[in-house]
């Protein structure tokens, strides 16, 4: 029987951080997962992610933001690739929303270099846009996008750099505390471990042994269109200046999107919205027409400079909280396993310090990290 000071669940973007984290301490760790590094049947993947620092879900997510950004810059001095692109973000919508307040209230709080400019400025700066007139635009400079599959690849070079171990192709179906330590059910038998890290993604609910935190798992469609023959080819590295990454707070509805990074043109989606799945197994990864409709009336409200010819189409899985805020910390009841579950969404952008945190909790059980907001235990 061998086993481990660690296992991790789960080899997305949040494990295969902690995995990194962990093994550069002297950790002896092993990763599960039932799918191949940077699989495209989760949350980690489709080509980017945000990244920005004004946030609008609460301001407490800020300094472990701060940590972040530096996290990723050293993990790419570590494997010699660019993980991170700061382009810019400009955020738009209703001056009293959500995102427009909540931003600025971050901003001003962290004292973070954000713009608030009118609608009218921004088009003037940004011509490709087509805002109205009532809304208000803060552009956050130090915005951009990560590149999320290398990202997840990075991470799990470094572990294993570090001495880490993957095992893919491995179904976990359960674990128990036994004998002082943890055993982990899977098809290929049980793994023993000291301690225990759970990053399962949507497949959460039926991990964390925590009946009565309720987590949904929704379906996301994210799509890639061209831009007209006349509009946006400028090269990426000088995307901030002609369209950078942008966020639209409108009356349908919250839309996101990146400048053309490859020949598949302009990535939008829709973050607002999305149909319950039952099973992350079964998932229709087809494409939507309603979705698909939705997110090109924006784009022809916002951004004519796109065409309305899809180039390329992706589904990913949002796990979601009660209050779609993260699930960070001990168990409540077995001070020996990590939780780092419903991250509804926003929470790729937080890896890197998410590693980081699991790590502290796994080999000490507390962090100093700022992260208490997001305890387990304020759901249970």
């Amino acid at each position: 029987m061998k086993r481990f000071d660690t296992i991790i669940v789960g080899t997305g973007g949040i494990g295969t951080a902690a995995a990194y984290h962990l093994a550069a301490r002297g950790v002896h760790v092993l990763g599960l997962d039932r799918f191949p590094l940077a699989h495209d049947r989760g949350s980690s993947h489709g080509q980017t992610r945000l990244i920005r620092q004004a946030y609008f879900e609460h301001p407490d997510y800020v300094p472990l933001l701060l940590r972040a950004y530096a996290l990723w810059r050293d993990l790419e001095e570590r494997v010699g690739r660019r993980l991170l692109v700061e382009s810019g973000l400009v955020m738009a919508g209703p001056p009293d929303g959500e995102v427009i307040a909540g931003a600025a209230r971050s901003a001003a709080l962290h004292d973070l270099a954000v713009e608030r400019l009118s609608a009218a400025a921004a088009c003037d700066r940004w011509p490709v846009f087509r805002l109205p007139s009532e809304w208000d635009v803060i552009h956050e400079p130090r915005g951009g996008y990560l590149f999320v599959e290398a990202c997840v690849r990075a991470h799990a070079e470094a572990a294993r750099l570090a001495g880490a171990v993957f095992e893919h192709g491995v179904t976990v179906r359960g674990w128990r505390i036994e004998g002082g330590g943890v055993a982990v059910a899977t098809d290929r038998g049980d793994f023993y471990a000291d301690r225990l890290v759970l990053a399962p993604g949507s497949w959460a609910a039926g991990l964390l042994q925590l009946p009565s935190v309720p987590l949904t798992v929704l379906r996301k469609s994210l799509f890639w269109y061209a831009p007209e023959p006349t509009g946006l080819t400028t090269p990426v590295a000088s995307a901030a200046t002609t369209l950078p990454c942008f966020a639209f707070d409108a009356p349908a509805g919250f839309f996101y999107g990146f400048p053309m990074i490859d020949g598949r043109g302009v990535k939008i989606a829709e973050h607002s919205g999305g149909a319950v799945v039952r099973n992350p197994l079964e998932v229709d990864r087809g494409i939507d027409a309603v979705e698909q409709q939705r997110v090109e009336t924006i784009l022809a409200a916002h951004l004519p400079g796109v065409s309305r010819r899809c180039m390329d189409h992706a589904v990913c899985l949002y796990t979601m909280s009660p209050d779609h805020h993260f699930l960070v910390g001990l168990h409540p009841e077995h001070d020996r396993v990590a939780i780092a579950a419903g991250f509804s969404g926003h929470g790729f952008k937080f890896a890197s310090v998410m590693g980081e945190i699991l790590a502290d909790l796994s080999c000490t059980g507390t962090t100093a990290h700022p992260a208490g907001f997001l305890t387990p235990t304020r759901l249970c």
